[in-house]
């Protein structure tokens, strides 16, 4: 772990699986009521994740959290008072057809975020249960290949694929190939989907640390008087810059290493932030 900073922490943002949200996808009680309470007590409050906009709004509004959240792992900022777009970091132009290219020609499903949807086409529907979690605004393309969402002007905000190991590993080369070091690639094995393995394909600009630096502008503070909470490999670049970094219980030790603070608490018992707003912030009443 690394030592905290010696400020007065002035915001909170956690992030949603994993943390604030329970099994059934709704923030835990507890937590929720804790950052209701720390929104009164004039705590600024947001959302950092990797899903999409509409799969995030439900939980800010139990939250009441009045203010921009980052979505799709910091590639957008969207505020939740006129669910309006302040900040994006996405793939446009050439980039997003070399992009199409590479996943047409090596046949994994695809999933594209773009305009707060999912888009895919009917190779796609066996994989919705996985991608569903990020957004429940989906749409039904006739083909991948010739949807106009590839040359749209603002452009993609990332690609989930999912496919064979083979599939996605060599349409991740060559994105990487074509496209070079503008696009951040993760390949990973899924879990919930034996056998299969995905990939997601962003802006390298875009990431939880780019959000959070956002939101510290955009209230006043500086990083180093931000309070984090996440618990998986994609919360690092968040964990890195804040002044307070928490992990939950269940996090792996690349996660746990970049924090200052473990947390007792995990994503089955929740409970953790509101830890955090008591103990840090020292509201209590909740």
């Amino acid at each position: 772990m690394r030592p905290r900073a010696n400020v007065k922490p002035k915001l909170i943002a956690v992030d949603l699986d994993g943390t604030l949200l329970a099994a059934t996808g709704s923030p835990h009680p507890i937590d929720a009521r804790a950052l209701r309470a720390a929104a009164l007590a004039g705590v600024h409050t947001a959302i950092i994740t990797g899903r999409l906009y509409a799969g995030t709004r439900h939980a800010a509004e139990v939250c009441n959290i009045r203010g921009p959240v980052g979505v799709v792992d910091g590639s957008q900022v969207v505020s939740t008072v006129d669910h309006r777009t302040v900040l994006q970091f996405a793939i446009v132009g050439a980039d997003a057809i070399k992009l199409r290219d590479a996943l047409v020609r090596n046949g994994p499903s695809a999933f594209v975020f773009a305009r707060d949807a999912v888009i895919h086409d009917e190779g796609g529907g066996p994989f919705l249960r996985y991608v569903t979690s990020w957004s429940s605004e989906l749409r039904v393309t006739p083909s991948m290949a010739e949807d106009p969402v590839w040359v749209q002007p603002d452009g993609i905000t990332a690609v989930v694929s999912i496919g064979r190991a083979d599939q996605v590993a060599q349409a991740a080369r060559e994105i990487l190939a074509a496209i070079g070091p503008t696009v951040q690639v993760a390949v990973f094995p899924l879990r919930r989907l034996d056998g299969h393995w995905g990939m997601i394909v962003r802006s390298t600009i875009g990431t939880k640390g780019m959000a959070l630096k956002f939101l510290a502008q955009h209230y006043g503070c500086t990083v180093d008087e931000c309070v984090v909470v996440g618990d998986w490999l994609n919360d690092i670049p968040m964990f890195t810059v804040a002044g307070y970094a928490f992990a939950m219980g269940q996090a792996p030790d690349e996660v746990r290493n970049m924090a200052t603070d473990i947390l007792p608490e995990n994503s089955a018992t929740g409970g953790g932030i509101a830890r955090i707003v008591r103990e840090l912030f020292g509201i209590t009443g909740f």
